[in-house]
């Protein structure tokens, strides 16, 4: 019999999820598979779980939640040199790496996802030696995220991302960013920096439009200062996937970059939805690192 471990977050979302549980179990079975629930929190942390030996002979790893919980689940693999494959259940408020990998939403469509063994190769990105799968943010948007109440953000979901946004809106400053690569050499005031590895995020669905999760390259779409008047037309083509033409924007690929900063206070950032480090940054790639369940038409 297989033995499948699923990581899933309680508190993620809503927390629906555990409702579904027993139904998903009941799943496994009929397919011969023991699923094996562990619960994020309380004395099952991720290093405990990563370092079961018997972790290593599982035909899958299952990370329940939103982008947060997978970014945490992937740290964790890669941390310890897990290399089981990994499939998402997207029960989280933001849910952008599923939504890209083309995961469905429904309890029924993702838990067929994962009952298959259809695999795409997932490049993970490294910022000072941590790990991010979908995105690295820089500046207004890093603001916004972490100021963001989690209850009013579970309750309300990416509408809570959209209100604080209007309300900081008047409050957003430039930096100045150096950003330092073969492709491109970047410095002066921007209002933002997105490093992507998926395509989307915080709910755009078109912020890096030629992203390749597993082109062994990150999409980087710098944002010089925005002014407020023009705020709205850059954030209508960032709808429309239109801004990497925008004399605003810098857009170009590369497999490693440095980014920092002569601001006197610190810059923050942001990896999946989760607090990074200050600048300075070492941005990095590890091509093809994750196994990750898809779709059969992915």
């Amino acid at each position: 019999m297989k033995r499948v471990v699923l990581i899933y977050n309680p508190q993620a979302g809503n927390g629906i999820f555990t409702a579904h549980l027993d139904r998903v179990i009941a799943r496994f079975a009929e397919a011969d598979m023991l699923l094996v629930p562990i619960r994020l929190g309380g004395a099952f942390t991720l290093d405990r779980v990563m370092q079961d030996p018997d972790l290593r002979k599982s035909h899958k790893i299952i990370a329940a939640g939103g982008d947060g919980t997978v970014h945490l689940v992937v740290n964790a693999m890669v941390a310890h040199g897990i290399d089981v494959p990994l499939a998402i259940f997207p029960s989280g408020t933001a849910n952008d790496l599923a939504s890209y990998l083309g995961v469905p939403t429904d309890i029924d469509g993702m838990t067929q996802v994962a009952l298959s063994d259809n695999y795409s190769k997932m490049d993970v990105g490294t910022a000072n030696g941590r790990c991010f799968v979908n995105v690295l943010a820089i500046g207004m948007l890093v603001d916004i995220s972490q100021r963001t109440d989690p209850t009013i953000k579970n309750t309300l979901g990416l509408g809570a991302y959209y209100l604080r946004g209007l309300a900081e809106v008047p409050f957003a400053r430039a930096a100045h960013i150096r950003i330092l690569s073969e492709e491109a050499r970047l410095d002066g005031e921007s209002s933002a920096v997105i490093i992507m590895n998926g395509r989307q995020a915080g709910g755009f669905h078109k912020i890096a439009p030629f992203s390749d999760i597993g082109d062994g390259l990150l999409d980087v779409v710098y944002f010089k200062k925005l002014i407020l008047p023009v705020m709205l037309p850059v954030l209508l083509s960032v709808m429309a996937g239109q801004h990497p033409n925008d004399k605003r924007v810098e857009y170009f690929k590369t497999a490693k970059l440095r980014i920092e900063t002569d601001e006197p206070q610190p810059v923050n950032t942001d990896l999946d939805g989760e607090r990074g480090d200050p600048l300075p940054l070492d941005v990095g790639l590890l091509p093809g690192r994750i196994l990750v369940n898809t779709p059969a038409q992915a």
